[in-house]
């Protein structure tokens, strides 16, 4: 601006500046340039005595690539007032300003003007029509744009397949696509950049290869974005093979690169990899430091995931929602509730704005995990909108804590709200009445499924009726729910049924429900366990040693139980949370010996 201003002196001096081209290069440079000042800019454009359709179109763009969209409006509408003779690239840039406002009426009203102006037979003008719509999600009425076009160019086509994969609608943005492949216009990098993004959302990796075949085939120019969207795309699909190829071709990469081969290992599960990749990155982001702590987080590494977080922000990286959700979801997971409070109360800032639904359903899970039900509950009434995921999270948590009726309360709450329940909101609503023992209702709820809702029951819903009704001590009602099932019963079908028949001393439903969990995992020492606990509930001490014995016989050894305490919380940034694992493998011992004095006493 320093240079800008010294030339625009000389070009006062020697008079310039009242020619229009070189004051319009003076504008241009003010409204447009990354090192402009709109501002200026507009004091500049006061002063012209005539401004020209370039100037004024200048101002408007100009406003909305600062992030002021209502001044950029605000001179469209001047133009219209004062009669200034517009251009196809007036409404252009006036529609993209529009994007950007609260309002879509607005917008409405440019298209209004369009038409009346004639200019809707303008593919510039349509194309920006197009994309305002797409832009604010009225998909019918950009594909309504689209459809009568008489004329269609790349941009067109890009524009509407775009408009569909940024509201994830994958399967409509591939149709576009097969369309434009069969016109007579010819895909672009944008074009191959935008499906393949389509391809990796949808986890179609039959369509993301045939483009990056076409890619390959038609030469088409194969800069970084486009070698970071075909990378992304394998990844997201797990074909780690593919992307790993592209990764190795890459002449250049940048920071999205690295994080796609993070992100692909760490959702396959391969953390060492996918932390091998994070390691050697030259740069990273936010964006990368998420994908390594969520990908311990999902894959049952909470204290790794943690201490990743900490590392983050010793690194001076301020966590974005996502890492906060991440870092959530393991306080969660270890019970790590003063950690979950200090990042409650110093990264989701109550006097800021609000937190988002996702956020907010990540504390209210981490709460319920951590035993402070009152709170998730606190978190969930202060939410202004919630959605399914807040629903079903708040009754699962009331299941878990054995708090039935709250959580069926909850349920009759959310029908009332016309908030259609899905398979995981009726999961936590059968294992609500397997924890109070409200066996009519929880029938009524499993008829309801199918009755009401039409959904097919699955394993897990079938699971929590065995449950249901073995807590309760109908076992052989529960064994025969196990027979009639349409799937192949799970472990956790037939581990509640051994659960309930030790439970209620039935030996032979232990020793059918034991023996089908030993052909599903003969290693699992569990089984063990219950099988020997129910026979010796009967005083079968001679099936304990024979259980036993079997452990023995196969390799298997009983997993030390447990706890998990913590120690020391973190209360600032300058300090860790350290949790400490407390071994309980010395009372094992010392209750295995004493079973071993009892069998020797029965001997």
């Amino acid at each position: 601006m320093l240079d800008l201003k010294q030339i625009q002196a000389h070009m006062t001096r020697t008079g310039l500046i009242a020619h229009t081209f070189p004051a319009s290069r003076v504008l241009a440079f003010c409204a447009l340039a990354d090192a402009g000042d709109i501002r200026y800019a507009r004091l500049l454009f006061s002063q012209i005595e005539n401004p020209n359709t370039y100037m004024w179109n200048t101002m408007i763009r100009g406003y909305a690539k600062a992030q002021v969209p209502l001044m950029g409006f605000s001179f469209f509408r001047r133009m219209v007032l004062q009669h200034v003779e517009m251009d196809g690239l007036s409404f252009v840039y006036a529609l993209k300003a529009c994007e950007k406002l609260p309002r879509i009426s607005e917008g409405n009203s440019v298209c209004c003007l369009i038409w009346k102006m004639g200019f809707d037979a303008d593919l510039l003008v349509r194309n920006g029509l197009i994309r305002f719509y797409a832009e604010r999600g009225c998909l019918f009425y950009a594909r309504k744009m689209f459809d009568e076009c008489s004329v269609r160019d790349v941009v067109t086509w890009t524009t509407m397949i775009d408009g569909y994969a940024k509201q994830d609608l994958s399967d409509e943005a591939i149709q576009v696509f097969e369309s434009m492949l069969l016109s007579d216009v010819q895909p672009n990098e944008i074009t191959m950049i935008t499906m393949l993004s389509a391809c990796g959302s949808k986890g179609d990796v039959r369509m993301g290869k045939r483009i990056y075949d076409y890619v390959i085939m038609e030469n088409v120019h194969c800069s970084l974005n486009l070698s970071n969207a075909a990378l992304d795309m394998f990844a997201k699909c797990g074909c780690l093979i593919e992307a790993r190829e592209i990764f190795d071709c890459m002449k250049t990469r940048d920071v999205f690169s690295w994080t796609s081969m993070v992100n692909g290992y760490a959702k396959c599960g391969e953390l060492d990899v996918a932390r091998e990749f994070f390691d050697s990155m030259p740069e990273k982001n936010a964006v990368s430091w998420n994908a390594m702590i969520a990908g311990y987080s999902q894959n049952n590494q909470p204290k790794e995931a943690l201490k990743l977080f900490h590392d983050m922000m010793k690194a001076g990286l301020a966590p974005t929602e996502h890492t906060l959700v991440c870092a959530l979801s393991a306080c969660g997971q270890l019970g790590c509730l003063d950690l979950g409070q200090w990042i409650h109360h110093y990264h989701i800032n109550p006097k800021g704005p609000r937190p988002s639904v996702i956020l907010n359903n990540a504390l209210m899970d981490m709460y319920a995990k951590c035993g402070c039900i009152d709170t998730a509950a606190g978190v969930f009434n202060e939410m202004s909108e919630g959605n399914l995921v807040s629903w079903n999270t708040m009754i699962a948590g009331y299941a878990a804590h054995g708090y039935a009726k709250q959580a069926l309360n909850l349920f009759d709450q959310m029908k009332h709200k016309e908030l259609e329940p899905d398979c995981i909101t009726f999961v936590a609503v059968l294992s609500a009445c397997g924890h109070g023992g409200l066996v009519s209702e929880g029938k009524e709820h499993f008829k309801s499924m199918v009755k009401d809702y039409g959904m097919e029951p699955k394993g897990e819903h079938y699971a929590c009726m065995v449950d249901l009704l073995g807590r309760t001590g109908r076992l052989e009602e529960a064994y025969d729910l196990i027979g009639n099932m349409p799937m192949v019963p799970s472990e956790s079908a037939w581990g509640a049924l051994l659960n309930a028949s030790r439970m209620h001393g039935n030996v032979e439903l232990a020793k059918i429900s034991a023996q089908k969990l030993l052909d599903l995992d003969p290693k699992d020492s569990g089984v063990y366990v219950l099988l020997a606990n129910a026979f010796a509930n009967d005083k079968g001490w001679a099936d304990v040693r024979t259980v036993r014995s079997m452990m023995r016989e196969r390799g298997v050894k009983k997993s030390p139980g447990r706890s998990l305490i913590e120690i020391e919380a973190l209360m600032n940034k300058e300090k860790q949370t350290n949790s400490e694992m407390i071994s309980h493998q010395e009372q094992d011992e010392i209750a295995n010996a004493q079973l071993e004095k009892d069998d020797t006493a029965n001997e």
